[in-house]
């Protein structure tokens, strides 16, 4: 598992459709229609015993990330993390400073068993108990990908009184007597200074101005934050992600959908645009289909061509972000970026 790239939106229409059957019982604790058995457990529902033990352990492993003792953390990890760890050395490397100090204060964690006899494509588990409308306050959907069978321990850390307020959230897996570190993901608890509130308001803000792809976009960094990881939804990452509904816009690339911006005749495939937050600035990204990058001089031109040409066709993004970043992606992912800072897109 790692540690998690940048949050996106989860697709909700696939497990909404379950809920419509699961929801013939008040509860939909441990039910989830599969080839494969795939329960979750809430933290009301799982035995005391195994509740202490996923507490005990991530409260353990946060010590160890707060002391910067990655050693000890690959000694306790899966196999498959161990094997390949940089990704957790440097995330813990990066929080270390604002872990150190800080006071972690454990969620009630959630267990997930996937059984079955190969890992599982798409693996989705409702967690807790579900109304007519949908989650509720204790309930979580997870969807994970490529999930080997096993037992699995989500815990998630409020961290306060460090730099600033962050959360993280382990992945443990269970190993004979033992839970495993299986997945390590650390996020603030803001972005570009400001909480999912803030992110909220303004996004309403800008739906009422008629501003709808500002909007939409901090609606999705509103959903980003407030969400601990990207493989989870809650009750308030849903009822971001229905209002963020009513102001998407049909000429952006969206749900795996691309778009086309036509430029002097020639047409760039959108693939994905987002907001991204590096210091003390908001930007927007967004990535196209491109042959070749290996020339990165005319990369560089093709990409200012679709920064001008996005905020020409979008020019109420100038009041909503500093800059805008353009990445060419080759069909072998590979990719070329650049940043334009507002003021100097003519």
């Amino acid at each position: 598992m790692g540690t998690a790239a940048k949050p996106r939106l989860l697709n909700r229409r696939h497990w909404r459709r379950w809920l419509g059957l699961l929801l013939l019982s008040a509860s939909v604790n441990n039910l989830v229609p599969s080839a494969h058995a795939q329960t979750c457990q809430s933290a009301a529902d799982m035995d005391a015993s195994v509740r202490s033990a996923l507490e005990t352990t991530a409260k353990r492993y946060f010590d160890m990330s707060a002391r910067g003792d990655t050693a000890a953390l690959r000694q306790n990890s899966i196999a498959a993390v161990t094997a390949s760890f940089a990704g957790i050395e440097a995330a813990v490397k990066e929080n270390q400073a604002a872990f150190a100090g800080a006071k972690a204060t454990v969620r009630p964690p959630f267990l997930l068993t996937a059984d079955g006899p190969e890992p599982l494509v798409r693996a989705e588990f409702l967690c807790g108990v579900f109304g007519k409308s949908g989650q509720t306050k204790d309930s979580a959907v997870f969807i994970l990908p490529n999930l080997p069978p096993g037992k699995y321990g989500v815990t998630i850390l409020d961290v306060n009184g460090g730099q600033d307020a962050r959360t993280l959230t382990l992945v443990l897996q269970e190993a004979g007597t033992e839970w495993k570190l299986a997945g390590f993901y650390a996020k603030s608890s803001q972005a570009f200074g400001h909480d999912a509130a803030w992110f909220t308001q303004r996004a309403r803000d800008f739906k009422t101005k008629g501003q709808n792809h500002n909007a939409w976009l901090y609606y999705r960094e509103a959903i980003a934050v407030s969400a601990p990881v990207d493989f989870m939804s809650t009750l308030s990452t849903d009822k971001l992600y229905d209002e963020s509904q009513t102001a998407q816009p049909a000429d952006v690339p969206a749900n795996g959908n691309t778009v086309e911006l036509s430029v002097g005749g020639k047409i760039y495939r959108l693939t994905e645009i987002f907001p991204l937050a590096v210091g003390d600035d908001l930007d927007v990204v967004v990535k196209y289909q491109a042959a070749d990058v290996s020339d990165t001089a005319r990369a560089f031109q093709e990409n200012a061509t679709v920064i001008k040409a996005l905020v020409a066709k979008f020019p109420e993004l100038r009041e909503a972000f500093a800059g805008v970043v353009a990445r060419a992606v080759e069909p072998s992912g590979r990719d070329y970026g650049t940043l334009l800072a507002m003021k100097a897109i003519k």
